[in-house]
């Protein structure tokens, strides 16, 4: 086999907030090929851009909320495998998943989530841990599990060297 095998870099965010003393966590629905879903404001990684920046990005287009990542929650590797009509193999895809959490920005209005993204909802722990069966990965309880346990590592842990800022996109 000559191919080299790359993951896909994905980028997602925890972010909590307070409702009268009840923390919830924002979650988007999205259309996926397995129906509604449920995930964390999450995508792939776009070239010229930090994982940081990534993650801004995508929790901007995906909640229409500004975010500003304060820290990373985690790293996580994840499979999955897929049988593909008319295909022998399945289609089998890895993901890196870079986790952040920090602070919420305005909600800018009128603007349009990106495409298969129903809507946003606030959610508590045990409403998403309840949930499990809707959730697009099981990295969203993963990642929320190690929020909860102050998993925090600063955002200094990730280099990004300047040279990948300079690509175009």
């Amino acid at each position: 086999m000559n191919k080299r095998w790359k993951p896909n870099v994905t980028v997602a965010a925890v972010i909590e907030r307070d409702f009268d003393g009840v923390r919830k966590f924002l979650l988007v629905e999205e259309e996926t090929r397995d129906g509604l879903k449920l995930n964390n404001p999450a995508g792939h990684l776009d070239p010229g851009e930090s994982p940081i920046q990534g993650c801004a990005r995508e929790t901007l287009e995906e909640t229409a909320f500004h975010f500003t990542p304060t820290a990373l929650v985690g790293v996580y590797m994840s499979r999955f495998e897929r049988i593909q009509p008319d295909e022998v193999l399945p289609l089998d895809i890895t993901y890196l998943r870079f986790t952040f959490c920090g602070e919420l920005g305005a909600h800018v209005a009128g603007q349009p989530l990106d495409q298969g993204i129903v809507r946003t909802v606030w959610l508590t722990a045990d409403e998403i841990r309840g949930n499990v069966p809707m959730h697009r990965s099981p990295l969203v309880l993963t990642s929320l599990e190690d929020y909860l346990a102050g998993r925090r590592f600063p955002l200094d842990v990730i280099n990004t060297d300047p040279s990948v800022l300079l690509q175009k996109k």
